[in-house]
């Protein structure tokens, strides 16, 4: 399991399968026993986002999940009563790009809004994980330093912790697991608010949860790649490429046991266990991926679960963390709009990234081009394909092992007339989804500039 479930949450969640495919055991298993044997009255008890939120639009076989703690509180009009909002009822689809005529540029760019508050929390990143040994030292700060990238996860979890600023807290309803979690703001009148959240304690809390999550990212990057036997990262060489492979797992495994030290010192144990679980998803998708059966490699659904797990899971996760440490509780309107909106978020930038990989070269991507289908894995513009052309499905099945099979596939994708625009639809599904989300907290700055992002997502070209 990558989180330990509520009873009651876990009931249901059986009930609602009846409608599902089934996609055989979860990637990680614990034995009841030793999951009753972790847990006590009062630590959280996480249903995986996947059971909260919808993977699939209903045309595609997708299910409303049931409601249940974590989903429950998803009112679009409580945050918002007596406050405008401009962007109400906002579709990307009436954006240039997506088929519409309004300019994207008109809301705030989300990379300039936190460009100086991120920088030096940029600098500090590269100290956080020095160490005594130099070759460690320097695997370890290769990503912060040369091949940075564009920061996306600190970018939202620095937007995330503006937008959630704006809204004013519910109030707690008893003391139930799902209402706990929210960090006690040592601020004049015990509230964040937009005036007095800049340079304050939660401000530092919530900045400083940024550099965890890229550390925790980068990480995974540098196991991958290990994993994968990848050459390149970020347009330059892979780590394990630099240095060696056991150089690489050393660096990977400092970057997790540094990010677990600073993560205690944000002194929310909510926090700690919502992240320690995103941690256990990054496994379970290297898992699910290197052991799904034939059949499921060939379900849409069992490969959004597995995009979930290696992609989205962090960054629901880490937006969930940043209405906590703001002060909101776990149950909230807006910690459930925060976490919502990082899930699809999430599965948007993966399913692009999916589509890219068709459809860039490998100088623009930074990686090299088709490299699932090198790892023998079918993604969304595959599984498209394989519903139209039977003969695609056993190839998927035995993961393009044999000679010409990368070759059929690709043949097959490019003379498919649906396969490639089904895929952008269901990028275009999640990513609206992530709007709605983000169109249930007042308006702001910050919330506008992660709108804009959630177009950028979609309709980046690397």
């Amino acid at each position: 399991m990558t989180a330990t479930l509520k009873e009651e949450s876990s009931a249901t969640s059986s009930s609602n399968n009846g409608a599902k495919k089934d996609l055989g055991p979860q990637p990680v298993v614990v034995s009841a026993e030793a999951e009753a044997l972790s847990h006590s009255a009062t630590t959280m008890k996480l249903t995986p986002s996947f059971d909260l939120f919808q993977l699939l639009t209903e045309e595609e076989g997708g299910v409303v999940p049931q409601e249940m703690p974590g989903n429950a509180m998803r009112d679009g009009t409580s945050l918002k009563v007596g406050i405008p909002d401009t962007l109400e009822g906002m579709k990307l689809a009436d954006y240039k790009g997506l088929g519409g005529t309004k300019k994207i540029e008109d809301l705030p760019d989300p990379f300039k809004m936190v460009e100086k508050e991120l920088q030096p929390f940029a600098d500090s990143i590269k100290e956080l994980v020095s160490t005594d040994q130099p070759i460690l030292s320097m695997a370890a700060k290769h990503f912060f330093e040369k091949r940075h990238g564009k920061r996306f996860r600190p970018t939202i979890v620095q937007l995330m912790a503006k937008a959630v600023a704006a809204c004013p807290p519910e109030g707690v309803k008893g003391d139930q697991w799902e209402w706990s979690g929210a960090s006690e703001v040592d601020m004049e009148g015990g509230v964040v608010t937009t005036t007095n959240h800049l340079g304050s304690e939660v401000w530092r809390k919530q900045a400083q949860l940024g550099q965890i999550v890229e550390m925790i990212h980068v990480a995974s990057l540098i196991h991958d790649d290990v994993l994968d036997e990848a050459d390149t990262r970020r347009g330059g060489e892979a780590v394990h490429k630099l240095y060696s492979n056991k150089v690489a797992v050393l660096a990977g495994d400092y970057l997790l046991a540094r990010a677990s030290v600073l993560l205690a010192r944000l002194e929310n144990t909510a926090v700690v266990q919502i992240m320690a679980t995103a941690l256990e998803s990054l496994v379970a998708g290297e898992i699910m991926q290197l052991k799904s059966s034939p059949e499921e490699l060939l379900q849409m659904e069992s490969y959004l679960r597995k995009s979930y797990y290696k992609t989205a899971s962090l960054i629901c996760y880490a937006c969930r963390s940043t209405a906590l440490l703001g002060g909101h509780a776990y149950g909230s309107t807006v910690a459930t709009a925060c976490e919502e909106f990082g899930f699809h978020m999430g599965l948007a930038f993966q399913i692009q990234d999916d589509i890219l990989d068709f459809t860039a070269a490998a100088d623009i991507l930074g990686k090299p081009a088709l490299a699932d289908m090198s790892l023998g894995l079918s993604t969304a513009p595959i599984l498209y394909a394989a519903q139209e052309f039977e003969h695609l499905r056993p190839l998927v099945k035995r993961r393009f092992k044999e000679k010409g099979d990368k070759q059929t596939a690709l043949e097959a994708l490019y003379k498919s007339k649906t396969a490639m625009d089904k895929a952008k639809n269901l990028a275009q599904f999640h990513a609206q989804r992530a709007v709605d989300a983000l169109l249930r907290l007042p308006q702001s700055e910050a919330r506008d500039a992660l709108l804009r992002l959630t177009y950028v997502v979609i309709t980046r070209k690397k």
